[in-house]
């Protein structure tokens, strides 16, 4: 008989299916639910593993969220085990089959009595350790089973505070990049609540990197945090809504959404709201020649309405591969009104002028970012890994201002002016990371990033002459920028169990392009630098470890740094850009320790930075009127001493706060003035967290910047406080939240300008702030707080 392939082809199909048929008719599927014992409790990430006769492991699974497991086996004798680290195993093996189905109910399992190994109990509470180039903060059952949120988590790291809206600091710093399993992710976005689809049970650790390896590229931010997430994920819907409220204005309405299943993670959040932003200010202008002094006092306001969406997806492609697509969008439209009064006086303390300056001023700014992120985990090691991502952001402004001098009383000085922005940003990061831990010990990483930054920007000016708007060509431009970086960095580690380095070198191509299509003036820069890393770390005692760390950075100067044109919203005191300034390049060297004690840890560091063409606002002084230009002036040798502390006195009381004490030593010189100097600078931060019955959290938090000297003046020391209070209503998935910023309204950031020809004094405060909001989350969602968008 002679079989053609399809006949082979439908005899190959019949038989599977005879076989698959026949496998499913004799398979056993077995259920249950894991729970606590004494608390009834479900137990998640369970370990269930049925074992057959010969002791031979024939099936596995873990628990869900709930509890619930669910296995199939074809074996007719096998036993069940149930494992759970702190608990007892349990062993089953007699069973009720009914047609091919055993539902064991509910199963309890008890706690452990005996006395749990050393390293175990460490495992179970929070503790942080050292690993190289970072510390490692890894989240224990003692946060991750008391139901709090993300924030709640990243809250517990030492060196990291989040407000109780929700702002997160390192170090005392804001400008910190948040990134979840070691890439960006809209999930990270700071700007929404998009961190209330994650809880800290869904949280294996937190990464705290102050002195970024070879890996991260070399211009840097005060620090990054990496939020790495537990492989078994919560399943279901998971989400939270908020409302907000506060004056000055401050409304809006949000909610995220997240539905996990075994294969996709899909995220949404949705936001809208108003907000006005009013900025007090006060200043004086002083001719130390002819003896002129020019006053000014006013109010500016940013009135901004607010709408955005974010969407996203994570796809498990099977155990070792996702794929992550996810964007965002976002629409602004403002409102700038503001009114200065300004009057000038003669060396005889006489009246020249007095006018009021008006701004009327309409904005519509649309932003979005988009995100492909592919992530490959090697069958030898999971920590054995390849990931690719692409990442763009596009963002518009359509701006039209009018202005409007009037004089009171003195010399006239009437003017009409108006300014309209055509502001077009986009920038693209292209990048991939390949991590192959050879073995236990040695550790090779390597990796490239493209960035692709565009900026257009057309400024025009036109003033009222002789009863029409005529351009001025001397304020007015169209400044075009592109910058481009490329960047190819490998790093080596050896790490044992106490003591470990890692060198790596990174190489970065820049090429720089700024062009005034008016006048046809460019500047063109390209330059290549080596990053050179070096870290090591060294475990002394179970609770004492120190870690050193060398790297270099470079700050590449922005946009408003190089674009030359002229701001005239204050035209007394006017600020412009500089197309002709250089990168500038620290050298970084940091010896840290982290210290625990009980309930107590204390992280210190001693600091050294040297930076080269340090990037400085310079004011010269032309017909009464300050003029702010960013240049590059000499060098800055930096030495500091650095520690923060947290102290959970009990479970209702716990303090926490920072100390950086920086001394400084300026030298350099412009236009044959010597700019030599030496400064010292201190700030400290203390908070308290009271935990009162009824689900009540108090939270106070005072804060102290002290003067410190700049290279033409001095910026003067100040002092505020922070109020907010929490409260949990329908067993925590609702909370209530009032705060208060600059309880005392002082904080108030005053600066002196003292020169041989010219005086400048300023003075710019926000005021006191009060919000209300009340969140509610959701499915197995943490209810926490929304305040829309970052302005940008």
């Amino acid at each position: 008989m002679i079989y053609t392939p399809n006949k082979i082809y439908v005899n190959l199909v019949f038989f599977l299916t005879v076989c698959l048929s026949y496998a499913q008719q004799n398979s056993i599927e077995l259920l249950g639910t894991v729970v606590e014992k004494d608390t009834e409790m479900p137990i998640p990430y369970a370990s269930i593993v049925l074992y057959d006769s010969d002791t031979a492991q024939k099936a596995g699974t873990t628990t869900n969220i709930d509890g619930l497991f669910s296995l199939t086996t074809t074996s007719k004798n096998f036993k069940l085990e149930i494992s759970v680290m702190g608990y007892e195993t349990k062993t089953i093996s007699k069973f009720e089959n009914t047609n091919n189905r055993i539902d064991l109910g509910t199963i309890q399992i008890a706690p452990e009595n005996k006395k749990l190994d050393e390293v175990v109990v460490r495992a179970e509470v929070s503790k942080t350790v050292f690993k190289l180039d970072k510390r490692v903060f890894n989240v224990g059952k003692d946060i991750s089973s008391s139901g709090a949120s993300a924030l709640e988590a990243l809250n517990n790291v030492p060196s990291v505070n989040v407000n109780i809206e929700g702002e997160i600091s390192l170090r005392g710093s804001t400008s910190v990049q948040i990134l979840v399993n070691g890439k960006p992710s809209v999930l990270a976005d700071q700007s929404s609540n998009a961190l209330g689809t994650i809880s800290a049970d869904m949280i294996e650790s937190i990464e705290v990197i102050t002195n970024p390896s070879a890996k991260y590229e070399a211009s840097g931010t005060s620090g990054i945090l990496n939020i790495i997430l537990k492989k078994e994920q919560k399943e279901g819907w998971n989400g939270s809504i908020s409302a907000n409220t506060g004056t000055p204005d401050n409304h809006s309405l949000g909610a995220s959404l997240n539905r996990r299943t075994e294969n996709f993670n899909l995220f949404t959040q949705l936001g809208a709201g108003y907000r006005s932003l009013p900025q007090y200010k006060s200043g004086t202008n002083k001719n130390l020649i002819s003896g002129e002094t020019l006053y000014n006092e006013g109010t500016e306001y940013r009135n901004e309405t607010f709408f955005n969406v974010t969407l996203g997806t994570d796809y498990h492609i099977d155990e070792r591969n996702v794929l992550t697509l996810s964007g965002s969008f976002a629409y602004e439209i403002e409102d700038q009104p503001s009114e200065t009064t300004y009057a000038g006086y003669d060396a005889n303390d006489n009246l020249i002028s007095n006018w009021v300056r008006t701004e009327t001023t309409e904005a519509t700014n649309p932003k979005f970012q988009y995100e492909l992120n592919y992530k490959k985990e090697y069958k030898n090691n999971e920590e054995h890994s390849l990931i690719v991502s692409a990442l763009g952001r596009y963002f518009a402004k359509d701006l039209s201002s009018e202005f409007l001098d009037t004089t009171i009383s003195g010399s006239e000085n009437n003017e009409k002016q108006q300014v309209d922005t055509d502001y077009k940003y986009s920038d693209y990061t292209f990048k991939a990371d390949y991590i192959n831990p050879i073995n236990d010990i040695f550790t090779l990483e390597t990796g490239t990033q493209y960035v692709v930054n565009s900026v257009i920007n057309d400024y025009e000016v036109r003033e009222w002459i002789e009863h029409e708007y005529i351009v001025n060509d001397s304020l007015s431009n169209n400044f075009e920028y592109s910058q481009n970086v490329l960047g190819v960095y490998g790093t080596f580690a050896y790490e044992k169990d106490k003591w470990g380095v890692k060198a790596g070198l990174r190489v970065e191509n820049t090429d720089l392009k700024t062009l005034l299509t008016d006048t046809d003036e460019s500047n063109k820069q390209n330059y290549t630098n080596l990053f050179p890393t070096l870290h090591t770390s060294y475990k002394i005692a179970s609770d004492f470890s120190i870690q050193a760390g060398y790297s270099k950075r470079i700050f590449r100067p922005r946009l408003r740094n190089l674009n030359p044109f002229v701001s005239i919203r204050d035209n007394v005191n006017v600020r412009t850009g500089n197309p002709e300034l250089q990168p500038e390049f620290t050298n970084s060297y940091e010896l840290t320790s982290i210290f625990s004690l009980g309930k107590a840890s204390l992280n210190s560091s001693l600091y050294y930075r040297y930076t080269t063409d340090v990037v400085e606002t310079v004011y010269t002084f032309v017909d009464n009127i300050t003029i702010a230009t960013p240049q590059n002036i000499g060098t800055k040798n930096s030495i500091g001493f650095e520690t923060n502390g947290k102290y959970n006195a009990n479970n209702w009381l716990t303090f926490n706060g920072d100390f950086n004490y920086n001394y400084f030593e300026r030298n350099g010189s412009y236009e044959e003035q010597s700019f030599d100097f030496v400064g010292r600078q201190w700030s400290a931060r203390l908070g308290t967290k009271i935990r009162f019955p009824k689900d009540i959290d108090l939270e106070l938090t005072g804060n102290y910047r002290s003067d410190y000297k700049t290279l033409q003046g001095t910026n003067a020391a100040y002092a505020f406080m922070d109020a907010g209070l929490r409260k949990k209503i329908l067993k925590g998935k609702a909370i209530v939240t009032i705060g208060i910023r600059d309880v005392f309204n002082s904080r108030i950031y005053e600066q002196f300008v003292t020169q041989p020809t010219f005086e400048r004094y300023s003075n710019r405060s926000r005021g006191r702030f009060f919000t209300l909001g009340i969140s509610y989350g959701f499915g197995k969602g943490e209810a926490m707080t929304y305040s829309g968008g970052r302005r940008r």
